[in-house]
């Protein structure tokens, strides 16, 4: 089966891709663009998953200052943590922004990076991109 390069258009112009993962989804689906769209999609909902999951744990372990949401090297969002507040309540304090985290990550679906800043200043990338 030969894949056109209008299909892998019109999957990257959908998803944001590169040409290569495309091309894969493309060869996966046996060359149906809709279905090759739907699997990078479930991917890039469970990638996003796992770095929520990440960012969970750090912001329990404390010092974390920002939490960012990049693409292409521009901040889409950038939620301050309160690290003042005690222990257990951190979670509760920044529960409201899980679900804006997630529809930053969701509404530009692919090739968002999250990044943690902590108090010192550094920075740690948690991904969220292959």
């Amino acid at each position: 089966m030969e894949i056109s390069l209008e299909a892998i258009d019109a999957v990257r112009e959908r998803t944001g891709v590169s040409y290569k993962e495309a091309k894969e989804a493309l060869e996966q689906t046996e060359g149906s663009v809709v279905d090759a769209i739907v699997l990078l999609e479930d991917k890039s909902g469970a990638r996003t998953n796992d770095v929520l999951e990440k960012i969970k744990a750090l912001v329990k372990e404390g010092n974390v200052n920002k939490i960012r949401v990049k693409r292409d090297d521009k901040v889409l969002l950038t939620v301050p943590v309160n690290a003042g507040i005690a222990g257990g309540l951190v979670g509760l304090a920044v529960a409201p922004w899980w679900g804006v985290l997630a529809a930053a990550a969701a509404a530009y679906g692919f090739n968002c990076k999250f990044e943690i800043v902590k108090d010192d200043g550094s920075s740690t990338d948690l991904g969220g991109e292959e």
